[in-house]
């Protein structure tokens, strides 16, 4: 039964659910309606405050929205509190370049961290699933990843201001589908999942069921090995930043300088995961190009014979091998600062090929997100200006009381060092900041005020 064993493997865990209030994740599909029942049933007994929350990524159109609307229905059924947003996905993907799948995941993560914060939660607790997890594991094996990744899904991990946790990790989807018909749940089905066109799906429509052939149970020998990989990944991480810290020569933000001789003393597993660490630590935000093979070529160029050699690897860091020394870093320009002043209704353009535009509107509709700023124009003295970062400079965020170093705003958004000289900084004509393009707006902002006309900052990357 799907009930003992989740139950089972929250108290393997030492996961007590009992008096949290926690934020579940519904789609509407299986998983997630079986996840929400699940618990809406032990809210009683584990004194849950349970709040389900949805996000419409809007891919599918009216399909999607009735899918929000079921989810509603539902959760009204069983008097379930409820939240839900609509994001536009497909815009996010256009203006940042990213793929359907992480571009859906980012948004719909950061409204359940949104969230979090407003019903100040101790969980987000989610539905993936037995075979979510040798979906993963195998992908991930396939495309070369290395270290904690090729151990999946972790059952909890800290995010927000509490953590995420996954109980139904414990049970495969035919044990997800018969608790559906035993509790005469009617779940949504995305028609997408059946489609060839993603690698998960091929994984799904083509590996896992040959796995479950041999084995029905294979779900819970890869959930196994995903624990264990977890438990000796940290204990050889602790050991390697022990020996990493007798190698390195220098660190920074932005490089790293080692001895190769006495790197290369130290045990090979080590080794690995010695320059993961350092790849993990430059890059704050790891590409998603970067992969098992990265790290063999810095082992090659480490152990080779010459003396000296070079790698240059994605988004700029170099790595340089000469003699007994071997230093990554990224690659420093001295950016041109550049001040540009909008007097009139028109477009600047910046030095980044970006592109910021001011105009005059009657409405706010349609109008949201961290690309355009909205403003009360009798309370803005011209010139707008937009300019680089100054020493000293400081925003009032909307929303806080005090102010915020525009330093600060750039560490905790993992700006990396690179484009920070660039970052365009809007100001009005007595330089109070209005807007961090992408990032922040001012306590300026007039979004939700009711004006005869608004003055509206619009930013474009290019």
């Amino acid at each position: 039964m799907l009930e003992q064993k989740v139950e089972a493997f929250l108290e393997r865990h030492s996961i007590s659910l009992f008096g949290k209030k926690v934020i579940v994740g519904v789609s509407g599909g299986p998983d997630s309606l079986t996840l929400l029942h699940y618990l809406w049933r032990k809210r009683d007994s584990w004194r849950l405050n349970l709040i389900a929350v949805h996000v419409d990524h809007m891919f599918r159109g009216e399909q999607s929205y009735l899918e929000a609307i079921f989810v509603k229905e539902f959760c009204h059924t069983l008097h379930i509190p409820f939240e839900w947003t609509q994001i536009n996905v497909t815009d996010y993907m256009k203006e940042t370049g990213k793929s359907t799948q992480v571009a859906g995941r980012e948004c719909r993560y950061e409204y359940f961290e949104t969230m979090m914060r407003k019903f100040e939660s101790d969980y987000l607790i989610l539905g993936h699933h037995g075979d979510d997890q040798i979906e993963t594991m195998l992908m991930r094996m396939t495309r070369g990843s290395s270290g904690k990744a090729r151990a999946g899904i972790a059952i909890t991990r800290p995010f927000s201001i509490g953590e995420i946790i996954r109980p139904l990790l414990a049970v495969n989807k035919e044990e997800i589908e018969q608790y559906c018909l035993m509790h005469e749940l009617n779940p949504r089905r995305d028609p997408s999942n059946q489609k060839p066109y993603y690698s998960r799906n091929r994984f799904r429509l083509e590996v896992v069921p040959f796995l479950k052939n041999e084995n029905p149970a294979v779900h819970e020998h890869f959930q196994r090995m995903s624990e264990e990989l977890y438990q000796d990944e940290a204990f050889l991480e602790e050991l390697t930043v022990n020996e990493m810290n007798k190698v390195l020569k220098s660190r920074d933000v932005e490089q790293i300088t080692l001895y190769t001789e006495k790197f290369l003393a130290i045990p090979l597993p080590l080794q690995r995961r010695g320059i993961q660490l350092i790849l993990n630590y430059l890059y704050k935000v790891r590409p998603s190009s970067l992969s098992a093979l990265h790290i063999d070529l810095i082992m090659m160029l480490l152990k080779s014979p010459h003396p000296s050699g070079r790698l240059d690897f994605p988004e700029g860091l170099h790595i340089n091998r000469s003699y007994q020394l071997c230093e990554f870093h990224f690659t420093q320009r001295e950016a041109e600062p550049f001040r540009v002043e909008l007097e009139y209704p028109g477009s600047a353009q910046l030095p980044n090929g970006s592109t910021i535009t001011l105009e005059y509107v009657d409405t706010t509709k349609e109008i949201d997100g961290l690309n355009k700023c909205l403003l009360n124009p009798s309370e803005i003295e011209f010139p707008i200006i937009i300019r680089t970062r100054m020493n000293g400079d400081r925003i009032h965020p909307k929303g806080m009381s005090g102010t915020k170093k525009i330093k600060d705003i750039f560490i905790d958004s993992k700006i990396p060092l690179k484009d920070r000289s660039t970052w365009p900084i809007v100001t009005d004509g007595t330089g109070s900041i209005l807007w961090i393009p992408q990032l922040k707006v001012s306590n300026h902002e007039s979004r939700h005020e009711a004006l005869d006309s608004y003055l509206l900052l619009t930013y474009k990357k290019h």
